[in-house]
């Protein structure tokens, strides 16, 4: 796993977009869905493991992503013009021996990609990232709110 802070133009209505129905025979390759798709390489699509949560707590932004079945080499968490999450990774196909007979495939494969805007209170050079039994958690700093100082003012007359 590898922070990469990265600076490249980019659509801000992109953002988190995912095509659940690519690749089946009524899907969106009209262009007329809901769901436009998040690339045009056919091997770019969010697998069904790559959901994600993101939390604030009073000293972070936390997000938690299922990526189970996945090393911590092959995800990425970078950020993008300073201040865009983006949290990818790609699952490999099985290897499929000569003598190998398939009944069911259901697991899913390939490339996902989720970007998140993150606040103007985001300390984006300290972010952290772990992963442990299939979770990927990155874990945002904020900045601390300085509240306006209070000072009393005396009346006089």
């Amino acid at each position: 796993m590898s922070l990469i802070r990265r600076s490249n133009v980019f659509d801000p209505f992109s953002l988190d977009l995912w095509d659940p129905f690519q690749g089946f025979p009524f899907g969106s390759g009209s262009g007329s869905s809901l769901f436009p798709r998040i690339s045009s390489d056919s091997d770019t699509a969010a697998f069904a493991g790559a959901r994600i949560d993101w939390k604030e707590t009073p000293e972070a932004h936390v997000f938690k992503a299922d990526v189970p079945g996945l090393k911590k080499e092959e995800v990425k968490v970078e950020v993008e013009d300073g201040n865009v999450l983006q949290i990818s990774g790609e699952r490999s196909k099985e290897q499929e021996e000569k003598n190998d007979k398939w009944h069911r495939v259901e697991r899913s494969s390939g490339k996902f990609m989720r970007r998140f805007r993150l606040p103007e209170n985001a300390k984006t050079e300290q972010i952290k990232a772990s992963m442990e039994n299939g979770v990927l958690t990155v874990t945002v700093p904020k900045e601390e709110v300085k509240k306006p100082e209070v000072k009393p003012v005396q009346i006089t007359g």
